[in-house]
């Protein structure tokens, strides 16, 4: 795993700190031509419901935006940035990158075309900037963006400054939430009607592949970019993503049947994957990033309706905003028994929320399952039991709705946790939601986990840089998803900490790699100590490849983050 920036000179600081290598691997791509290779398979078993990577809830939607769309850099597996639509990365030596952190230049590549012919130049990149800052746009992305300003230099290089001095750069138009829109289609829909716009359904990208069909939810296909901007690539002649069903039966259909070439997100009992790999057909490939499978408790109240608005920041939970209630909570949560008996390989326990890379993982932090303490921190806290053996206070139960998305680990742990629950007085009603309506981007579902309508919910959150800056904002105040940004904040739980926001401002702008890295430590523990969130497992991305399918999968980016590369073994 990548630790980078402890021994860097001050010269080189701001490049270590992002994770950026100054020397790229070899590409191991061994097709001499474009195309030849036939249909490859692909299965999401959430499939995704829009394709356009700015809207893009999860990551289903940020994979399938990504068969169409490119940013100007990707993490590769190793947390290095590798050059899509940027002819090479920003660096100290060559003076793109700015001795002050402030400023950072990217050059374009010249030969990229949009799928339509209309060629990909500098002020694409700008209306990228501009088309997410704009809050009537309600980009999911748009955390990535507003603290920026992008300018033009010339038709291939742009300048992205910051007013104030930023360690980790690497963030707009990178990875995940880096891909890039073309302005002339999008020019149109800016703002208010960004969600009238057909290309949101349709795109016309710069990716290895072109649009062909999509059935939100069923399937996506594509047929090769025969201009694609590199060489001999890519090697399939189509692409079909297929979506729905579960995360066993994509496992069977790949290890098992040799049906499919790629199944995403194995969420499965690691018993049933090794079992199903004695096949022969194919590989559980395992990639390690910083992804969490955790519990969040609300801390607004999600049965009250406040102008229009349940879940309101107006509103406090009415007894999860007790801290001994979110204590004994977390004391309840057997992540041993989780770990032994679901997850194996595929998600060790943790007690922190941000689990790489390595210099940023908080050695203080502990979890502990016992019963016995979490009867005695609701005593204590003047939570008795009642005639029913629920525990109540002040003429409020402790009764919650716990929901979370349809897949055996995540009902089987639900099940553990309640059962413990049960032992110290709290009644937990379990919620489980078809994963396609649980990550849906539509704005009007109530069973979104972004609208939050229950006490508790469980996901897994992904850390999509090799840099916790970005994946931390879901706990700033002002990242709460509410009403008024179309549910599109970050931070779900809604916790409002001031001591938070302040540490996590300063950590964006502390060069000091060292220093830096104990901010996000801090910001770590607050979030622990504070029980905002309960973390249960390290999910690491699981997924399983045919035998003779080369796919290189980084737990920094996205699945389809390298798919210009894919090819297979004749």
């Amino acid at each position: 795993m990548l630790a980078v920036g402890l021994t860097a000179p001050m010269a080189t600081q701001l490049l270590a700190i992002a994770g950026v290598a100054h020397a790229q691997p070899k590409s191991q791509y061994k097709p001499a031509k474009r195309g030849g290779g036939g249909l490859l398979k692909v299965l999401w078993w959430q499939g995704p419901t829009l394709l356009n990577p700015h809207f893009a809830v999860g990551t289903k939607d940020q994979d399938g935006s990504r068969l169409f769309y490119d940013p100007l850099a990707a993490w590769d597996p190793d947390g290095n940035l590798k050059p899509k639509l940027a002819a090479s990365i920003p660096g100290r030596e060559d003076g793109t990158l700015a001795a002050d952190g402030k400023s950072v230049v990217w050059k374009l590549k010249q030969n990229v075309t949009w799928h339509d012919g209309k060629p990909f130049t500098a002020d694409d990149v700008v209306f990228n900037w501009e088309y997410a800052k704009d809050p009537a746009t309600a980009a999911t992305t748009a955390a990535s963006y507003n603290e920026c300003v992008v300018e033009k230099i010339d038709q291939y290089s742009v300048m992205v400054k910051f007013a104030k001095a930023t360690p980790f750069w690497a963030d707009a138009f990178v990875g995940t939430r880096g891909m890039i829109i073309p302005k002339h289609l999008f020019a149109d829909y800016i703002g208010a009607k960004s969600r009238e716009a057909p290309t949101n359904l349709k795109p016309v990208g710069t990716g290895p592949y072109m649009f062909k069909d999509f059935k939100p939810g069923d399937m996506v296909s594509g047929v090769i970019n025969p201009n694609y901007y590199e060489n001999n690539k890519p090697y399939f002649d189509a692409i079909e993503m297929k979506g729905g069903g579960d995360a066993v039966s994509a496992a069977r259909a790949v290890l098992q049947s040799g049906e499919y070439d790629f199944a995403w997100n194995l969420q499965v009992e690691d018993e049933i994957l090794a079992r199903l790999e004695k096949g022969g057909k194919g590989k559980v490939e395992i990639s390690p990033g910083g992804n969490i499978e955790h519990i969040q408790l609300n801390f607004t109240d999600p049965w009250t309706e406040v102008d229009g608005e349940r879940a309101s920041l107006k509103t406090k939970h009415p007894t999860l905003s007790d801290p001994a209630v979110r204590q004994a909570i977390s004391l309840l949560v057997d992540k041993d028994s989780i770990e032994k008996h679901i997850y194996g390989r595929t998600g060790p326990a943790t007690a922190n929320f941000v689990n790489n890379p390595a210099r940023f993982v908080s050695k203080t932090t502990k979890y502990e399952f016992s019963v016995d303490k979490a009867n005695e921190v609701l005593e204590k806290a003047g939570w008795k039991k009642g005639g029913d053996g629920i525990r109540e206070k002040d003429g409020k139960k402790l009764k919650f709705v716990y929901q979370t998305s349809i897949n055996q680990p995540r009902q089987k742990t639900q099940a553990i946790i309640k059962q413990a629950a049960q032992k110290a007085g709290i009644d937990i009603e379990l919620k489980s939601v078809t994963a396609s309506v649980f990550f849906s981007s539509d704005v009007a579902n109530p069973d979104t986990y972004t609208k939050f309508y229950c006490d508790i919910q469980m996901y897994t959150t992904t850390m999509s840089q090799p840099d916790p800056e970005v994946f931390m904002v879901q706990f700033a105040s002002y990242e709460a998803a509410t009403k008024e940004n179309k549910w599109q904040g970050r931070n779900i739980t809604r916790w409002q900490n001031k001591e938070y926001d302040d540490n996590y401002k300063a950590a964006q702008s502390e060069v000091d790699p060292v220093k830096r890295a104990a901010m996000f430590i801090e910001a770590n523990n607050m979030v622990i100590n504070n029980y905002v969130v309960i973390p249960v497992v390290m999910r690491p991305g699981v997924a399983a490849t045919g035998t003779k399918l080369n796919a290189s999968i980084s737990g920094w980016d996205n699945n389809t983050w390298d798919l210009s590369d894919w090819y297979k073994d004749a």
